[in-house]
This record gives structure tokens, C-alpha cells and sequence, in this order.
């Protein structure tokens, strides 16, 4: 599977940990995350201070955990049931 395609769940069992997740720090304590290339978004102040001191001794497949979780792109493990649910078009089992 390339880096685009591959889930949270996928990564973690297959080791590799890489979900295409990069960060740069900014001159004004910004920290912006981009998937791919692509900016993903920007932390400011102190979610930029908290995710700098969790991801300074991370591992790397952990880096990617927790960049993945900054941004929102994150699997929560609740899809299918979710989708299931009456309120979503699903039946209710």
C-alpha cells in the first residue's frame, strides 16, 4: 500500500509506522505539519509547545502517531459502528 492509502490500523500492524507526516518548526514558535507535501495544518502557541516536547524523543512510527492525532486524521475505531447507527441511513443492530 503506498503511504496516501495507508490506514492508522494498517501502519501500526505492519511496523513501518510512516503515514507520509513531516513537521517544521517556525521562527515564531509555530509548528506546521504537512501529509505528503501538503500542509496540513499549523499549531500556535501552546499546542505547538506541548506537540514539540511529545514528539522531540518519539520514536518515529510514535512521531507519526502523534501527528496524525494534531491533525485530526486519526481513526477512532468507532466508523462501522457509526455507520450502522439509524440517525446515519444504517439499520440498528
Amino acid at each position: 500500500m503506498s503511504a496516501t492509502r495507508t490506514s492508522l490500523r494498517d501502519a501500526a500492524r505492519d511496523g513501518d509506522g510512516d503515514l507520509g507526516f513531516a513537521w517544521r518548526p517556525a521562527k515564531d514558535g509555530a509548528v506546521t505539519i504537512v501529509r505528503n507535501g501538503r500542509m496540513v495544518t499549523v499549531l500556535r502557541g501552546a499546542a505547538a509547545g506541548d506537540f514539540l516536547a511529545e514528539v522531540q524523543g518519539a520514536a518515529p512510527g510514535a512521531a507519526q502517531q502523534l501527528m496524525a492525532r494534531a491533525t485530526g486524521n486519526y481513526k477512532r475505531g468507532n466508523e462501522r459502528t457509526a455507520a450502522r447507527h439509524p440517525r446515519n441511513g444504517g439499520n440498528a443492530r
